[in-house]
């Protein structure tokens, strides 16, 4: 089978997949996987290690949507790109359903793209100043 998808950049990719993070926190989740190759491997670390294949992600995606925040927007503040890596500074906003406290964090993460999807990715999130804004 080949793929007839036209060649796009990896910054293209993970802007798209950025900004897509809304919808996927709504439940909307399709056209978000459609960048993720199923072999993906995201470099999450910590206890769990790493998340391995498209369906890792989307049974991630759905314990976020469900449990997690609405109002959610994404600003790209800054990408740095070369060949298949692609690094996105970028901040978060959104109202965490639970509590109804509004959050706004930095996020840096990193994919590698080939064939239009993601097929790595690492991130780091400014965790400590969620929790602060989350339990305040």
């Amino acid at each position: 089978m080949t793929d007839d998808r036209e060649p796009v950049s990896a910054a293209e990719v993970h802007r798209r997949l950025v900004e897509a993070y809304g919808d996927v926190l709504a439940g909307r989740l399709d056209e978000a996987l459609e960048l993720i190759d199923p072999d993906v491997v995201d470099h999450r670390g910590g206890i769990f290690g790493d998340y391995r294949g498209r369906e890792a992600w989307r049974r991630t995606w759905e314990s976020v949507a469900e449990n997690g925040f609405r109002n959610v927007s994404v600003t790209i503040e800054q990408n740095a790109s070369d060949g298949e890596m692609s690094v996105n500074r970028y901040i978060s906003r959104g109202v965490h359903r639970a509590t109804g406290r509004h959050y706004e964090i930095l996020t840096i993460d990193m994919v590698r793209v080939r064939g239009g999807r993601v097929v790595e990715h690492w991130t780091l999130r400014d965790v400590d100043a969620m929790r602060d804004q989350l339990t305040r």
